[in-house]
């Protein structure tokens, strides 16, 4: 099977798909991230091999299938890397075969008390560092059940829960490539665009290779959006929950479903009761799943920890970073704490801006709208980790922008703040993605964003 796949593919693709994961091999068990000059030499060359690989095999559908599997089951025995959040994946995941609620103990507190309640217990905490292990779970359900799974069957061993892992992540992409492509084609777009997302070195990378659960999630959009274009929009809901469930993200899509339900008899309004009968299913299916782990400790623990996210973490981020350096030269210290309530509440009225002005009743606008929401989320926050872009790429298959691609290609310079001891950021090159970042936005938003072919949704 394989020489058959070997004859019937051209030289020059032999040769570029042979260096490419013989590049990946190199960046999942050779790579360290503090050599930085190693890992941006690697992901540039990948990268560029990777737009080869795709602009000269647009018509060969199952070889690019074939070249996606290939690529991810290269990480399949690599431990991450780039990331060390995998070792509180597989923490939360044993904390539940053990009986506990990963929502109501850090694993900082049963260290300190000299107690082990999973195996490997001290490995896991060393591993996932101290800021970690001293906050409760933010992982949604959905996430701690697909962390589970990868424990049931390598409970003792880190290896064997990363390979379950990765394999749940694996199927994932596998499901995003399959309706992701149907998506395309019903909206009238080549199927081919699938692989701008499916083969990106960023994707594989962040997400296969670092075990980041955004594939989930973004596999569980993705077939939300494909029942929702067909017309099945309770099942749609459902789904969409699920994704919720997985990562809290597509929170930020609920308003710009305002416009999507018409009325049969008047196309011109709203189905008010489709439209709130569809966010009921959303949020009565979202708590459903919480409903397990609820009490009124969870409820504490859990929204401190969500809020962590805008008013202590800062990494990679833009506005923010402009807006702290004035609050320093205004009153000499850091404003997070006033800045982290204000630009939740920037992107808020954003996104209600985007709900209320845009067609979003057409079904590409609306992705668009998505897009746009995801953008203005990433712009206004005060984290933006490298993996966060994945939302951003898969909802610009669907539209004009060039960002998604470019961001997940530039965004790979936010790891050098690990090429010192102290992990501090250079804000020159922090600067420097923004600043292509900004720019590129600038030319889609006026230059790049002409008029996508649009079907009639179904009603």
């Amino acid at each position: 099977m394989l020489n058959t796949f070997i004859l019937k593919t051209n030289k020059l693709t032999v040769l570029l798909l042979l260096a490419s994961f013989c590049l990946y091999g190199v960046f999942a068990y050779n790579l360290v991230r503090t050599d930085y000059s190693t890992l941006i030499s690697l992901y540039i060359v990948l990268f560029g091999l990777f737009v080869k690989i795709v602009t000269t095999n647009k018509n060969n559908f199952k070889l690019l299938v074939i070249v996606a599997i290939l690529s991810r089951l290269i990480f399949l025995f690599a431990i991450p890397n780039l990331s060390q959040d995998f070792y509180r994946f597989i923490w939360d995941g044993r904390m539940i075969l053990q009986g506990y609620n990963p929502y109501l103990h850090t694993p900082e507190s049963f260290i300190n008390l000299g107690q082990a309640p999973v195996s490997q217990a001290k490995d896991l905490v060393s591993g996932m560092q101290v800021l970690n292990a001293s906050h409760y779970s933010n992982y949604p359900p959905i996430n701690q059940l697909l962390f589970t799974l990868a424990n049931v069957f390598s409970s003792a061993n880190i290896l064997g829960s990363v390979i379950g892992l990765r394999l749940l992540i694996i199927a994932a992409d596998i499901g995003t490539l399959y309706f992701g492509a149907k998506l395309l084609e019903k909206l009238g777009l080549s199927k081919h665009k699938i692989f701008w997302f499916i083969l990106n070195p960023f994707i594989i990378i962040e997400l296969t290779g670092n075990l980041h659960f955004e594939s989930v999630m973004i596999f569980f959009l993705i077939l939300s959006l494909y029942l929702l274009h067909k017309n099945k929009w309770q099942w749609a809901a459902v789904v969409f929950a699920l994704s919720i469930s997985t990562k809290l993200v597509p929170l930020l899509f609920l308003p710009l479903f305002v416009k999507w339900f018409r009325l049969k008899n008047d196309p011109t309004k709203i189905d008010f009761k489709k439209l709130f009968s569809f966010y009921i299913i959303i949020g009565s299916t979202t708590l459903l799943l919480f409903a397990p782990f609820f009490s009124m400790q969870f409820i504490s623990n859990y929204s401190k920890t969500v809020g962590l996210w805008f008013g202590n973490f800062e990494f990679n981020a833009s506005v923010y970073y402009i807006a702290r350096a004035i609050g320093y030269a205004i009153t000499g210290y850091n404003q997070i704490a006033i800045i982290g309530k204000t630009l939740p509440l920037l992107i808020f009225i954003s996104i209600w801006i985007l709900a209320l002005t845009r067609k979003n009743q057409d079904f590409l606008t609306l992705l668009t709208s998505m897009l746009l929401a995801m953008t203005f989320y990433l712009l206004l926050s005060t984290t933006v980790h490298p993996w966060y872009v994945a939302s951003l790429l898969i909802l610009g298959l669907f539209t004009n922008y060039k960002l998604p691609i470019v961001w997940s290609f530039i965004v790979i310079i936010s790891y050098l703040a690990y090429a010192n001891a102290d992990n501090t950021e250079n804000l020159w090159l922090i600067g420097l993605e923004y600043l292509v970042v900004y720019f590129i936005l600038f030319l889609d938003i006026f230059i790049n964003n002409r008029p996508q072919k649009t079907l009639k949704k179904s009603i």
